[in-house]
């Protein structure tokens, strides 16, 4: 069997947001703006339309065009690995029309509304994988909770299922899965993609998983890296400073309002200026009192790692 992963640089892999225009429209130029001005910083690889780029409310034609624009925008700089996901149907048909847009890949959310058994999560994981040779990334998050033998079943099947995405935050379960992949085929890429995953990546990189999420580059990129830079040297002074200081004020400030992961990096974008607009529903925009708040966690980042 041929092995595949994905290329990524050496930085946090970034969630953009999904701009929207006065009118709710997505607005394609002030999406890839924000994305083109983030390569400076050094992203390992762009997810666009994902969670912090509200796939759950963009209709498909809307995030096959973030991706394509997404692509177009970084032109090659860094691996670029859209949403797909929801019904099965949607998303088959997703990854076929991507595969010719020049994406590196997808990231495959959860299936939409139902649970189901692993042997239905074996299915829907499949018929995504057999339908584009493109590069498939499995989201363990919400309905979508796989067992290390569907895993290792999908990684013995399908040789373009090349990563495994946590979002539940089982780190015995995750070590039981990365062991188990380990025995299947060499080279499966691992991600913690918890909420606001700094804040639980030393514990994610002790059970074998070294890749993060972070939804925190797209609002804070200088808080964002220097937390990776400090990660990646082993600097544990450095990462608590910035975990006590910027993630865990963060985290508690996230943790008041369901949608806030969201929420307040679309916020934090507009308190420095940028014209995002707001989150669709069912998703709400932070409260004054928070978005107070907000600016506080921000300035205080900020100041954390030098910036005025």
């Amino acid at each position: 069997m041929s092995q595949q992963s994905i290329a990524f640089a050496d930085g946090p892999l970034y969630f953009p947001v999904t701009a929207f225009g006065a009118d709710g429209e997505v607005d394609l130029d002030r999406t890839t703006a924000l994305i083109e001005s983030s390569l400076e910083h050094g992203p390992g690889g762009v997810f666009p339309a994902c969670g912090t780029g509200e796939f759950h409310a963009l209709a498909p034609a809307e995030a096959i065009a973030v991706a394509r624009a997404t692509v177009q925008t970084v032109s090659g700089a860094v691996p670029v690995l859209p949403g797909v996901g929801g019904p099965v149907g949607g998303a088959v048909a997703a990854v076929r029309e991507l595969e010719a847009s020049g994406v590196d890949g997808v990231l495959l959310l959860p299936p939409y509304l139902v649970g189901a058994t692993q042997e239905g999560l074996y299915r829907y994981v499949s018929a995504v994988a057999a339908a584009s040779a493109l590069p498939v990334i499995i989201y363990h998050r919400g309905t979508a909770a796989y067992s290390a033998d569907t895993v290792a079943r999908l990684l013995a099947e399908h040789e373009n299922v090349v990563g495994f995405k946590d979002g539940i935050g089982d780190v015995a379960r995750v070590h039981e899965i990365v062991l188990r992949a380990s025995e299947v085929r060499p080279g499966v890429q691992f991600f913690n993609g918890l909420l606001t995953a700094e804040a639980s990546q030393s514990a994610y990189h002790a059970a074998g998983v070294p890749l993060y999420s972070s939804a925190a580059f797209a609002m804070a990129p200088h808080v964002a890296t220097a937390f990776y830079r400090a990660y990646r040297a082993a600097d544990t002074a450095s990462v608590e400073r910035l975990l006590r200081g910027f993630y865990h004020p963060l985290v508690h400030l996230r943790d008041t309002t369901p949608g806030y992961a969201v929420s307040l990096i679309k916020a934090g974008l507009r308190l420095q200026g940028a014209e995002v607009g707001g989150v669709r529903a069912p998703l709400v925009d932070p409260s004054p009192e928070h978005l107070a708040e907000l600016e506080r966690i921000l300035a205080a980042g900020h100041d954390l790692v030098g910036i005025a």
